[in-house]
């Protein structure tokens, strides 16, 4: 049973009613500890006085604000608490606006939100379905650990959700902050309208199921190996920026793979068969041989190469891989003799 973070009240008009506040999420990163190279002793972080570097217990320690070099105003937890009275304990909701008309920009973490008790739900019930049915958030401010928060309360099927947001000063402004931005849409044209089928062709509902983190997938795997004294595959080169001039080529190849995959899911490379050997010079065959390697990719690159048993094959690049499995590059392991 999740715990909650926070308890108050959520405030509309003369209407009050008591909530906690719980994560919407959990983080699956891979989590590592610090150690000194060499060993396997753990490097701890401690609070130390810069001066005498002595280590310093949490309860000695203030926050202090720089007027000058070396010069603080110095101020106390409970300092920060007294000049929140009752704003601490309550989401103030003090208007509700079009839940579409929030740029996406302005969204920061994602809280579930619960009544305090059964006597406590039909307000909050209440609340939810008029959010639902007007398809409006209300936007309240609270305090939460010595910092006040702007928030968006929405409404899911089955629970309130309370969005903390940024506030305008915190969101820069991208045609101030960056340095090249086309100016308006593109013109239209034969690209546009091939983006636009490529865009209608990969389109599809959305489900987060689908999607997994393969970066912390090949984090553990990582582990694994180097657990197991195994080689690890690297990752695949990222590809080459497209070239305005071949824009229309690679629309229709995009666009190709897209249909031919099915639905909006994108087509999986396969394997080509490998061609019959000939009576043809070896040049020949190995041309051939590379250029059925050249549309793999990495991945299955790395594969064979493990099924070759060729040496250096976790250090090496996509390119280099081909030369290997053709032979024109780092020569294969010879088997030893039984």
């Amino acid at each position: 049973m999740a715990r909650a973070i926070w308890t108050g009240v959520i405030t509309f008009g003369l209407v009050t009613v008591p909530v906690g506040l719980y994560s919407a999420t959990q983080d699956h990163a891979v989590r590592f500890h610090q150690l000194q190279r060499g060993t396997s002793d753990r490097i701890r972080n401690r609070r130390v006085n810069q001066r005498t570097g002595e280590e310093v217990g949490t309860g000695d320690i203030v926050k202090g604000y720089e007027l000058a070099e070396g010069e603080y105003v110095v101020v106390e937890p409970d300092e920060l608490d007294e000049i929140a009275p009752g704003r601490s304990q309550t989401v103030d909701i003090t208007d509700f606006v079009d839940l579409d008309r929030i740029e996406p920009v302005y969204f920061d973490r994602t809280y579930y939100v619960a009544p305090r008790g059964k006597e406590y739900l039909k307000v909050y019930q209440l609340l939810r379905t008029a959010l639902a049915e007007a398809n409006k958030a209300g936007v309240a401010t609270f305090v939460m650990r010595n910092k006040q928060y702007l928030t968006a309360l929405r409404a899911e099927d089955d629970v309130l959700v309370l969005q903390t947001l940024h506030w305008a000063d915190e969101v820069r402004d991208p045609v101030k902050e960056l340095p090249e931005l086309p100016a308006g849409r593109a013109e239209r044209g034969k690209e546009l309208d091939m983006a636009l089928q490529l865009v209608d062709a990969l389109s599809g509902p959305w489900e987060p199921g689908r999607y997994h983190d393969t970066y912390q997938e090949k984090v553990r795997d990582l582990v694994s190996a180097k657990a197991e004294g195994k080689e690890v595959a690297l990752a695949e080169e990222p590809p080459t920026a497209t070239d305005v001039v071949d824009l229309m080529d690679v629309l229709q190849g995009s666009l190709d793979r897209a249909k031919g995959g099915g639905g909006g899911e994108q087509a999986p490379r396969r394997r080509k068969k490998a061609p019959a050997p000939s009576s043809g010079k070896t040049a020949s065959r190995r041309s051939e041989k590379r250029s059925e390697l050249e549309d793999l990719s990495k991945a299955e690159l790395y594969r064979m190469a493990t099924e070759e048993d060729v040496p250096g094959r976790s250090k090496m690049t996509r390119t280099q891989l081909v030369d290997a499995l053709t032979g024109t590059g780092r020569t294969r392991k010879k088997p030893t003799a039984a």
